[in-house]
């Protein structure tokens, strides 16, 4: 059975707490935390600088990744590296020299990982995959939180999951999905071949919490891929 790691991202969290919100996302149990990076220019929304990512690294110890959805993720890198952030994640339709960028990401330490939009056909990764420990695929427009999950990159998924193991990589290469996953979207994503989920607002309108929303999704996850 495939590892299933549930990955809530922290938009939807109180930004004046942040230090506390995250220490109560280890709590509940979560595998990673992400931040997402926004710049308004790829995307038409601004979020988190990595001062703010600093100051919150401090309250836990679960791992962090930045999914920098900028137009400048080489300039950015290192600053975020700096912050606390384990891995980053940029988008192929950001990066000029996709292969530099993720080198240059290993380079200073951290993992690197890729992502793609909903149009982006994944030969865009096909010939960077051993560059990378994990691809993003994305399952709404990146942006904003609380979009609705678009089925139809179900396929994507299940054809990105069979280029990883034509290439020998199955073990070395995640697939992560972000976007509308929540317990009535997280079984199909799973099915078709990601193992690492993020969850937003589905996590924080639980009425019965973040943990046992965790322990829901993660449940749902396993038992698609045990199936």
């Amino acid at each position: 059975m495939p590892r299933i790691e549930i990955a809530p991202s922290v938009l939807p969290a109180d930004f004046a707490r942040l230090g506390e919100e995250v220490a109560a996302l280890e709590a509940a149990g979560v595998d990673r935390i992400q931040w997402d990076v926004m710049d308004g220019q790829f995307v038409p929304n601004l979020t988190f600088g990595p001062d703010v990512i600093a100051s919150a690294r401090k309250y836990t110890t679960v791992p962090f990744e930045a999914h920098l959805m900028v137009l400048t993720p080489d300039q950015m890198a290192a600053e975020y590296i700096d912050a606390g952030c384990q891995r980053l994640i940029v988008h192929a339709e950001a990066c000029v020299h996709l292969h530099r960028t993720l080198g240059n990401i290993t380079s200073l330490g951290a993992k690197a990982s890729v992502a793609l939009n909903p149009a982006t056909p994944i030969s865009a990764v096909a010939h960077v995959l051993d560059l990378v420990d994990m691809v993003l695929i994305m399952t709404v427009n990146p942006g904003f939180g609380g979009q609705q999950y678009i089925a139809s990159m179900e396929p994507k998924i299940r054809a990105l999951r069979a280029l990883i193991a034509a290439e020998g990589l199955t073990d070395a290469v995640d697939i992560e999905v972000d976007g509308g996953i929540g317990p009535a979207t997280i079984a199909a994503a799973a099915g078709a071949g990601a193992n690492i989920l993020v969850a937003g607002s589905a996590l924080y309108r639980d009425p019965e919490g973040l943990a046992h929303a965790v322990a829901d999704l993660r449940a749902r996850a396993h038992a698609a891929v045990a199936t």
